[in-house]
């Protein structure tokens, strides 16, 4: 059914995957994702979940690159985007597959299912190393032994009573390859993330301004972060998918920032049908856009930048300020701002104009 892995747990979760839970949220590690804060007994606890559910099918599909991810990042005049997200969205992919298996099982053997993929408080690392897939390694991901850092993740819950498989066992040893990549520094110890800080959540999830802080460290990371998946060691083990869905759209294939930018809001939704990227909307995907032009130190994408001073939405006028206070000469920054004083009554692009430019 195209599937690469599979694994079998019981519709349980230990209680250590239930604490980890609790003291994520109660440190405020989610940042925006309200959603994590809702139906938390749920997330913790399969059968809380579906009471009916004795066994959880954990199944997983290769996503690995034909390349290097990290080599993007050196492209400075192209957005670099998170492998997963370069083609059609993977939850339609993984959640038909998932619906013929579920289909063919309840018919096969008169019992009931109930099929996830990233769409409901399931919580799918925990389940999948209780199921022998992989383990959570020091960068909170799944790591498998034969795939590396690339399995998309999927779910059956069933009433049958299946044999589970044994749990996999950490196999991270001394290594920190992942926690010394990360460009913002998002693990405060090995196994915890903070979202508030790790490039994947700033560019998907998080709405407004993305802080100052982080803009320099983002380079030209436009959607999603890889590097601590990349540079995991496991990956020496990791073979390239041969799946068409996943295979990168046009409009990434390359992702220059200057095309991108040029995106009205019809041709973005064109340009990104069934995408996950899409998700996040033109206005996010903008901001995230002008923070790669702002750090390219590429004179050429000035008139792009300033093209969107009069953008319909304050957080891509906002992001293009901060684009050219980095790209411009301080003088002509500073005569630009002149220019353009009391003109702008957005608080969030207000704050964008006052800083000193940050470019000398």
């Amino acid at each position: 059914m195209g599937f690469d892995a599979v694994g079998f747990a019981p519709a349980s979760l230990p209680e250590s995957a239930r604490a980890g839970l609790r003291a994520f949220l109660a440190e405020g590690m989610q940042g925006d994702m309200g959603w994590l804060e809702r139906r938390v007994e749920e997330r913790g606890d399969p059968r809380t979940l579906w009471p009916g559910a004795r066994s959880v099918v954990v199944l997983g599909v290769n996503y690995g690159p034909a390349r290097d991810p990290l080599d993007d990042l050196e492209q400075r005049e192209h957005g670099a985007v998170s492998v997963y997200a370069r083609g059609r969205d993977y939850h339609d992919t993984v959640k038909k597959r998932l619906k013929v298996l579920g289909r063919w099982t309840a018919e096969s053997f008169g019992c009931e299912v109930k099929v996830f993929v990233d769409t409901a408080p399931v919580m799918e690392k925990p389940l999948a190393q209780a199921a022998g897939l992989g383990w959570q390694g020091k960068h909170t991901n799944l790591l498998s032994r034969n795939h590396g850092s690339w399995l998309f993740l999927g779910e059956m819950f069933t009433s049958l009573d299946l044999a589970p498989d044994a749990p996999e066992t950490d196999h991270c040893g001394a290594c920190r390859a992942c926690l010394d990549a990360c460009p913002t520094k998002a693990f405060p110890a090995p196994y915890r993330l903070d979202a508030r800080r790790c490039i994947s959540y700033l560019t998907i999830e998080h709405e407004g301004p993305i802080p100052r802080e982080f803009r320099t460290a983002m380079g030209n990371r436009i959607y999603g972060c890889d590097d601590c998946l990349a540079v995991c060691p496991w990956n020496k083990f990791a073979s390239t998918h041969d799946e068409p869905d996943f295979a990168p759209r046009a409009a990434l294939d390359p992702a220059l920032l200057a095309a991108l930018a040029a995106l009205d809001d019809a041709a973005f939704r064109a340009a990104f049908s069934k995408s996950p990227i899409k998700r996040t909307g033109r206005g996010r995907f903008l901001r995230n856009v002008l923070i790669a032009i702002g750090n390219s130190a590429a004179p050429t994408l000035i008139p792009t930048a300033q093209g969107l001073l009069e953008d319909a939405s304050p957080l891509v006028r906002g992001m293009a300020v901060w684009a050219l206070s980095r790209l411009l000469p301080r003088a002509e920054f500073a005569a630009l701002r002149a220019a353009r004083a009391g003109d702008e009554a957005d608080l969030d692009v207000r704050a964008e104009w006052d800083p000193e430019p940050d470019n000398g």
